[in-house]
């Protein structure tokens, strides 16, 4: 079955119902996790800005892995930078580069405007990679 996954993870709560799917998958098949966070920057004509800090994201991946530990499945942590435009991109390139047989992602609900102007990453992802991707359902309770 699955003997790598890779769960992508970003700063909102979605994140954690993407954990915790990868981490089960992960369970059942005794599969490893390597958990990737992107430490996004949008550039605008004059500069570039991040929109968030080294800080941010290591407590973000911190938590991820850390989770994931507390179900005793076998995980990793990977912080990365990139611009908005290359989160997709480098979410797969990172799958391929740690072979992962699977990607787990939480989607973003966006409205229909919204998405013509700004497609979803996971879509993205899903169209830019070679490995399988598995959307995790939101948790109810944070919807």
């Amino acid at each position: 079955m699955f003997q790598r996954i890779l769960v992508a993870v970003d700063s909102g709560p979605a994140h954690h119902s993407a954990v915790r799917l990868a981490g089960e998958l992960a369970k059942l098949a005794g599969s490893e996790v390597r958990v990737l966070h992107v430490i996004a920057s949008a550039a605008t004509l004059a500069t570039v800005v991040p929109l968030e800090d080294d800080a941010e994201g290591r407590a973000v991946l911190d938590e991820a892995v850390a989770a994931l530990g507390d179900l005793d499945v076998k995980a990793d942590g990977v912080l990365v930078r990139g611009l908005t435009t290359q989160v997709a991109t480098t979410i797969a390139e990172s799958a391929a580069e740690f072979g992962a047989d699977l990607i787990v992602l939480s989607p973003h609900h966006r409205g229909v405007v919204e998405a013509l102007f700004t497609p979803r990453v996971s879509d993205a992802v899903a169209h830019t990679s070679r490995t399988p991707v598995l959307l995790a359902p939101e948790d109810e309770h944070l919807a």
